[in-house]
């Protein structure tokens, strides 16, 4: 039984007063959503993430990060490490999101060498799938995303691989207000779990939990969440407002 993960995920937004605000908001309203129905975590940006672990310590809130370099520590002006993370209180780091594939040309090696170092150092990798708008209209989605996956999960074993969350997120889906529907997340989601198989065997990617994402609000979660192979969601936009977020979460509840 894989228990959903709802992720949000603040990108560049929220300071951090505004950060805690949002926190202090959030522990309150899914004080009540029970561990064993869905697992929650918020992602806000470095600089509040110190103050957004004080806010959620010791509540069934996860802290998450939005990205990490692949090394413990060095000269890495402007980087943040997995040690760094963990000292602040991360428990998830989301790695190979389409904007930073896109705005900073990360490749399938770099995400790889950055999760291999989360889980050296006990941090567990959101690892983001998805294809353009380009490659779902000219056939190439499977190819894509099958790239992405052996790419990213090159060396991986077997034993550390639940370590790891996937999240596909469609490119065009992306804060265009666009959807996929609820068939075109459950295909990719069970092609995404058929590759796992592929890599590693059954039990392993029967295990494994894989999240959509792409314009997730609360209208459109519950028939989503409904699909057998989509476990969670990893939010944005609707993640920065309590009330969207929290009826995406309860979903579950």
């Amino acid at each position: 039984m894989r228990t959903p993960l709802i992720a949000g995920n603040w990108k560049m937004y929220k300071n951090i007063n505004e950060a805690a605000e949002l926190a202090t908001t959030l522990k309150n309203v899914l004080k009540d959503v029970a561990a064993d129905k869905a697992e929650v975590a918020i992602c806000p940006p470095f600089t509040d993430l110190q103050v957004v672990s004080a806010v959620i310590k010791g509540t069934n809130i996860r802290l998450g990060a939005q990205n990490m370099y692949a090394a413990q520590e060095g000269a890495f002006t402007g980087e943040i490490s997995p040690l760094m993370l963990r000292s602040a209180g991360v428990h998830y780091v989301i790695l190979g999101h389409s904007e930073r594939r896109q705005y900073f040309k990360e490749t399938n090696e770099d995400i790889n060498k950055k999760i291999k170092m989360a889980i050296e150092h006990s941090l567990f990798p959101i690892l983001c799938v998805g294809e353009k708008l380009e490659e779902r209209e000219n056939g190439t989605t499977f190819n894509v995303i099958k790239t992405q996956l052996t790419g990213c999960l090159a060396g991986i074993p077997k034993d550390k691989i639940g370590s790891i969350v996937v999240a596909y997120e469609p490119i065009w889906a992306i804060g265009t207000g666009k959807t996929a529907t609820p068939d075109q997340a459950q295909e990719v989601h069970k092609f995404i779990r058929e590759t796992l198989v592929s890599l590693y065997d059954q039990v392993t990617a029967d295990a494994v939990r894989i999240q959509y994402g792409g314009s997730v609000k609360a209208d459109n979660a519950k028939t989503l969440m409904n699909m057998p192979d989509i476990d969670g969601a990893l939010v944005g936009g609707a993640s920065l407002k309590a009330d969207s977020f929290e009826a995406i979460v309860k979903f579950y509840k």
